[in-house]
């Protein structure tokens, strides 16, 4: 990178941390702070739930797989778009109808306390931490691009560029700044704002990158044998249909993806959240995932892990360049500051005030989530110094596919079955657990049940079927135990008599005026960006066309957002 695209960087991370410190001053209440007092505009909350799913490691990760395998990763991120579809159809409506402010706030009334507080824990554990391998993964795309002088006292010495660790901590305390100020407000309109410079940039490097082989038909000619293909080695179609349940499970009922459910007004904009991220993941994988893809063609012994970034670096000129890692500095940390938010609410709520101090007023509750943010975020520091020794893409895989199921199927079985109670829960989370040990340290290629003999053949099955078989583990038995336990019940819960109070309580209303601040906010940022951007043409005598048409497209699109802003009001 030149000095110019470091400049670019500071900039756009300072203005993301201003702009999330204008929401500091709309922090009154709890509720404002992590349920953006159910006022969140239901595009806002779609593209927000859109860009939870980005981070680092969409490009590290799937990028990766893009580049070794193929067109798979196109069909493995679609699965998010057909989940999210499914989820719009049955869940996300009914989360608002709850009347409920957050996934903890109805597992409180459904289930009980002790089930709040093991979710709290362990999978605030669980999700915390995997927001450290997020921010290594982009710490090592940033260092990577980021060579230093011999010596040099931010310099790694035994690669000679920037240190990944100073650099996961720097992120670390941006992420913390923008959720600590501004709440959930800020988390939505950084993410709707991060999804608008990583569209743009991305269909930038998309027509460039396709023109250094010579266009898309030339491409395709020299893919390697089966790179075109939607499947590949241990992404099957069996696999891609188990990926497309787990997310239907996870985008359903993880608490950040239900956030975006319960801050809208109406069951209807749940909806419609819902729909629009669904629809957003159906169109938009082969746009993303072109770079790496062509990248195979263009170098085919790169680093894998690297491969979006260095095609980004073979066609976008200084500046844009500054512009595409700070959108993915964003993007990670618009995943980050969604989990931050959520679970120092969590905490807070389920915690302080329900074992602490009950009586807090507003203003103290405000603080002391602020604090569990700074807390949370020094666990998140941690994490990502410690998961690279595990490896992050193996950690995501096997997060997905052997805990999700256990952990979130009871809550969604919940929202609509009458009889399970706190004991399902915990069956469902225990057995689920040990099948997933099971299956991935008994069965795998060195396990503990390899030597026994009647096992022999479903260890070959599963060794030659690994990511399947993890997807059943994490799919088929908390289904069955809890079918199991939902026909062994004969009685209604107590927990749905509390949750039916609850919808019956709750009165949907229309969303406030000051809720378009957002978009204004947006175009503002917009247009400030296209502003450097047009400066950088001007005074840059090489690639002056590409910077000037792509500020001509960030004027255009703050433009017709603030049209738009005006129109309505």
């Amino acid at each position: 990178m030149q000095s110019v695209d470091y400049f670019v960087i500071v900039i756009y991370l300072v203005g993301i941390v201003a702009a999330g410190m204008v929401f500091a001053g709309r922090m009154k209440s709890s509720s404002d702070m992590f349920a953006a007092g159910g006022q969140s505009p239901w595009w806002v909350s779609g593209l927000s739930g859109f860009m939870t799913m980005f981070s680092a490691g969409t490009f590290v990760v799937w990028g990766g797989i893009a580049y070794r395998y193929g067109f798979v990763a196109v069909a493995i991120n679609m699965c998010y778009g057909v989940a999210a579809l499914f989820v719009g159809w049955f869940v996300a409506g009914r989360w608002r109808a709850m009347g409920v402010s957050s996934a903890a706030e109805f597992l409180q009334l459904r289930f009980g306390g002790a089930v709040v507080q093991f979710y709290t824990w362990f999978q605030g554990a669980v999700n915390i931490g995997s927001l450290g391998g997020a921010i290594y993964a982009l710490s090592m795309i940033v260092a990577a691009l980021t060579p230093l002088s011999d010596g040099h006292l931010l310099a790694d010495a035994a690669t000679g560029h920037l240190s990944v660790p100073l650099t996961s901590i720097i992120l670390c305390l941006i992420v913390i700044a923008i959720t600590f100020a501004g709440g959930l407000w800020a988390v939505l309109m950084t993410d709707v704002l991060q999804f608008v410079i990583l569209v743009v940039s991305v269909l930038f490097v998309v027509p460039l990158i396709l023109a250094q082989v010579g266009g898309w038909n030339a491409f395709i000619d020299q893919t390697p044998e089966g790179f075109t293909s939607m499947v590949a080695d241990d992404f099957t179609g069996w696999f891609l249909t188990g990926w497309i349940i787990i997310h239907f499970f996870k985008i359903g009922g993880e608490w950040a993806f239900v956030q975006r459910f319960t801050c809208v007004p109406t069951s209807r904009d749940a909806k419609k959240a819902a729909y629009i991220f669904g629809a957003m993941y159906l169109i938009s994988p082969l746009f993303w995932m072109i770079p790496p893809l062509v990248y195979r063609v263009i170098n085919p012994d790169a680093d894998h892990e690297q491969a979006y970034i260095l095609a980004c670096q073979a066609v976008l000129p200084p500046g844009m360049l500054g512009l595409m890692i700070a959108a993915m500095a964003s993007a990670t940390a618009s995943m980050a500051t969604t989990q931050l938010n959520v679970f120092a609410g969590a905490f807070t709520t389920e915690v302080y005030q329900r074992f602490i101090n009950r009586t807090a007023a507003d203003a103290q509750v405000v603080r002391v989530g602020r604090i569990v943010t700074v807390i949370l975020g020094c666990v998140v520091v941690a994490s990502s110094l410690l998961i690279p020794r595990y490896g992050y893409t193996r950690f995501i895989l096997d997060i997905t596919t052997l805990i999700t199921g256990p952990l979130v199927l009871p809550t969604i079985w919940g929202l609509f079955s009458r009889k399970i109670g706190m004991s399902a829960v915990w069956t469902t989370a225990i057995v689920g657990f040990l099948s997933a040990l099971v299956v991935k340290f008994g069965f795998s290629t060195h396990g503990f049940l390899v030597d026994v003999s009647f096992l022999s053949s479903l260890c070959d099955w599963v060794a030659d079927n690994r990511r399947v078989a993890d997807l059943c583990a994490g799919i088929l038995v908390p289904f069955f135990v809890l079918i199991f336990l939902e026909v062994l019940s004969k009685n209604q819960h107590p927990g749905w008599d509390r949750i039916e109070e609850s919808a019956r309580n709750f009165h949907e209303q229309p969303a406030r005026e000051s809720s378009t601040l957002p978009a204004v906010m947006v175009a503002i940022t917009l247009g400030i960006i296209a502003t450097v951007m047009g400066g950088l043409a001007i005074f840059t005598s090489s690639d002056s066309k590409t910077l000037a048409g792509f500020s001509i497209i960030l004027l255009g699109i703050a433009a017709g957002i603030t049209w738009a802003v005006k129109r309505t009001h």
